[in-house]
């Protein structure tokens, strides 16, 4: 596996690829990475001659700089676990290569992302849609791979790709659980230990057959800080934080429409 510390080390590598025609996978992460990163990159190692992760901490979609601040940062062990499952290559760009711009330019996105999660991160679609554009153009794969526990975000960047003609295939996989049904995140590494105990709850209350308002006066009687809880396209969406000291720990999930009143199993 080779890791690619600046974007022209990755070009060099990416004409290379392109040279022999190798059907190239891509899964953007921010580090950290667990069981729901993996299950991308192996779907990406199964489908293409060859996959390229990056690891990139996007600072433009936080709109809290606790949250930016306090990130996971698990570099030798996520570049062991992508090598692992057979990543061919591993690119790190800096801030000032991806936004040499320093963030003029900018893609929004008018409807979808003023709901749900954008309705309280302000101008988090923005970063991330941005730089997702940026990458997508930066690796110029045939197939990115985004988990669906940020469906709206999957969502999102679909639309995105279709609409300004990109010719990456953007491919949604199933939310990996833990065995209580907490939909696996990085930042779960910040949870309390009270607060990974309580965090399950929120996937037990979205499939429960409460209605959303329920779920959401259930959820603030367990202690979360409810953003939302809402079902649209087939879903019900909800977002909830715990807090850890002075730490907001922000968690989301959604299940289909046809998993209420069923538990996890």
């Amino acid at each position: 596996m080779k890791v690619h510390d600046n974007l022209a080390a990755w070009w060099e590598a990416r004409d290379a690829l392109a040279r022999r025609g190798d059907s190239l996978g891509f899964v953007p992460t921010m580090g950290a990475l667990h069981a729901g990163h993996a299950s991308l990159i192996s779907a990406s190692v199964a489908g293409n001659a060859a996959t390229v992760v990056s690891i990139y901490v996007n600072p433009t979609q936080f709109n809290n700089p606790d949250d930016l601040s306090n990130y996971p940062d698990t570099l030798d062990a996520d570049l062991a676990l992508a090598e692992r499952l057979g990543a061919d290559h591993v690119i790190r760009p800096t801030y000032d290569e991806v936004y040499a711009d320093d963030y003029r330019y900018q893609i929004s996105e008018k409807e979808l992302s003023g709901i749900l999660c954008g309705a309280h991160r302000p101008g988090h679609f923005d970063g991330v849609l941005t730089v997702v554009m940026k990458l997508l153009n930066i690796v110029r794969a045939d197939r990115a791979y985004f988990g669906e526990k940020d469906y709206q975000q999957f969502l999102l960047i679909r639309d995105m790709a279709r609409a300004f003609f990109l010719q990456t295939e953007i491919l949604a996989c199933p939310t990996v659980r833990e065995e209580d049904g907490l939909a696996l995140s990085s930042r779960n590494l910040n949870l309390s230990a009270a607060g990974r105990e309580t965090a399950p709850t929120l996937n037990r209350l979205l499939r429960s057959g409460l209605d959303d308002e329920a779920v959401a006066g259930e959820l603030a009687a367990a202690g979360f800080d409810v953003d939302y809880v809402v079902s649209r396209e087939g879903r019900r969406f909800g977002a909830a934080s715990l807090m850890n000291g002075e730490l907001a720990v922000r968690l989301i999930d959604n299940v289909g429409l046809g998993k209420i009143g069923r538990a996890h199993v």
